[in-house]
């Protein structure tokens, strides 16, 4: 019997845990300092989410809205986050930024990345926001590098010939493939620093209304 998966949003309380759990996760890749994800609380509290199984802290999701029009296909992590203090965040945006999810590796398959990513759309149709972006890691391409380009690797995942464990996950919760991005995390030697530009839209979007942004 599964355990339940419990998402909630992010408290101070847990940004020692969360840094420790991403170590873990990702141990080639910089991760989150304390101040910049007590930064992130600050500017946009709604779009953080920590995962719970009986109080473990097992996975965690971030997010801040921006103004899509002021970006473009071709840009950094970095960038775009503002190297992590999401100072990039615009209230008057309609366009919620993930700018990272990561789950607990020895709970994969558990349902974690799911809620986490439930949760987003979740809180995409409550601020009546018009879509989610997000820019996902390749972590399969670099078993593909030495025989086709990031793109042609990307569009085999999307095809069904290729399973990339980040990509196909993102596919089956109903986001969609817009093309690569290169650069986006260069310390990222899993997947070259390419990164796959993901959007859902949010089909309960309605224009005419402003967003919930408070």
């Amino acid at each position: 019997m599964s355990r339940k998966v419990i998402v909630r949003n992010t408290a101070s309380a847990d940004v020692k845990p969360l840094i420790e759990l991403q170590k873990r996760v990702y141990p080639t890749i910089p991760h989150w300092q304390e101040n910049l994800l007590l930064h992130q609380l600050k500017i946009f509290p709604q779009g953080q989410f920590v995962a719970e199984i009986d109080g473990e802290l097992v996975g965690a999701s971030s997010s801040f809205v921006v103004v899509w029009d002021e970006w473009k296909v071709e840009h950094t992590w970095r960038d775009i986050t503002a190297r992590g203090s999401f100072d990039t965040h615009k209230p008057d945006g309609r366009t919620l930024y993930a700018a990272e999810v990561f789950v607990h590796p020895h709970k994969r398959g558990t349902g974690i990345g799911h809620a986490l990513y439930r949760e987003r759309r979740i809180l995409c149709r409550k601020l009546n926001l018009k879509r989610i972006i997000a820019c996902g890691r390749l972590p399969g391409y670099h078993l593909y590098a030495d025989q086709m380009t990031a793109q042609l690797y990307a569009q085999k995942v999307v095809w069904g010939d290729i399973h990339d464990k980040v990509l196909s996950f993102q596919l089956r919760e109903g986001f969609h493939y817009c093309g690569i991005v290169s650069g986006y995390i260069p310390e990222d030697l899993e997947s070259c620093g390419y990164a796959a530009l993901i959007v859902w839209l949010n089909p309960r979007y309605n224009e005419k209304k402003p967003s919930l942004i408070t």
